[in-house]
């Protein structure tokens, strides 16, 4: 017969054996969950990057063969169901989009009629990229030819502020990118130019939901985008990425012209920047997608796990 004393020994050592391996299961996630740790750089592409016959699907196809994850659409006006449908046949994120008549039509126009077509576009291009099940809508806010700085800060703020409610109600960020409009910078200036202005802008509207989509390349002519992306911060919520040479002062390939890719990496870890990059430049077939998906890598280490 066995003793208390044995049954309480038994019964010790299935307790200890038990929690000896309740503890490694967790271990054992937690390695796991290490190894399938994301890259720390998602790369997606302008849609009309993408050149191939036949439909929406096939495009969608050909940007995921070339090894892109998502892709950005134009608004508005997309068809919205066809683009979805693209997406879940292909796999391919539809992770944001742009607006496509903030040139043509801009926010800053000295013209009332102007600014009140663009402001709807907004609107709608907001909703637009909801019904496409992506967060972000990349916008030009102002042209500064369109008037003096202070004309033209206003018109821009006044826009933005009349389409936030429509961004709160979608859930959709609206994302300003830093292009060649001389808002913001002055475009005869020198090349040390800070984004403080950017900086300031963004903050006026005191929103998470207006940000900045950072192009890498776009301000090399007149700052350090390391520093820009430093002083920006967390205001940065995606980027776009192309090549710029200051010697020649022409737009280049990722990989050529001159821009110190490994200051603007150790930047981006700095402000603890994870997500989307956004290719910018020439497209083509599948070859010329591939290359650049090649020179987004060797730019940026993109499937690095950091």
């Amino acid at each position: 017969m066995k003793t208390t004393n044995q049954f309480q020994r038994r019964n010790f050592l299935q307790l200890t054996s038990a929690l000896a391996g309740a503890a490694v299961i967790p271990q054992q996630h937690a390695f796991a969950a290490a190894d399938e740790k994301p890259a720390w750089l998602r790369k997606t592409l302008k849609v009309g990057m993408i050149r191939a016959d036949g439909s929406l699907t096939d495009k969608f196809n050909l940007a995921k063969q070339a090894g892109f994850e998502g892709v950005e659409l134009s608004v508005p006006g997309v068809d919205a169901k066809a683009a979805k449908e693209a997406s879940a046949a292909s796999g391919l994120i539809i992770d944001g989009t742009v607006g496509n008549y903030h040139w043509s039509q801009r926010h800053s126009d000295p013209s009332d009629a102007v600014r009140e077509t663009a402001l709807e576009k907004l609107k709608q291009g907001l909703r637009d990229t909801a019904a496409l099940g992506a967060d972000t809508m990349l916008l030009v806010p102002a042209h500064g030819k369109d008037g003096s700085d202070a004309e033209v800060l206003e018109r821009a703020m006044a826009a933005i502020r009349e389409a936030l409610p429509v961004a709160e109600e979608t859930k959709v960020s609206i994302l300003i990118e830093n292009v060649w409009n001389d808002f913001l910078y002055d475009h005869e200036g020198g090349d040390d130019q800070t984004a403080e202005k950017l900086a300031k802008f963004i903050d006026a509207f005191d929103s998470p939901l207006v940000g900045v989509q950072f192009d890498i390349g776009n301000h090399w002519k007149y700052g350090d985008p390391a520093q820009w992306i430093r002083t920006l911060g967390n205001r940065i919520k995606k980027l776009d990425i192309k090549g710029f040479s200051r010697k020649s002062g022409q737009f280049t390939k990722i990989t050529e012209g001159d821009i110190d890719w490994p200051s603007v990496k150790t930047a981006l870890q700095e402000i603890k920047f994870s997500g989307w990059l956004a290719a910018e430049v020439g497209g083509g077939g599948l070859d010329r997608l591939q290359e650049v998906e090649k020179n987004m890598e060797n730019a940026l280490q993109c499937n690095e796990r950091v």
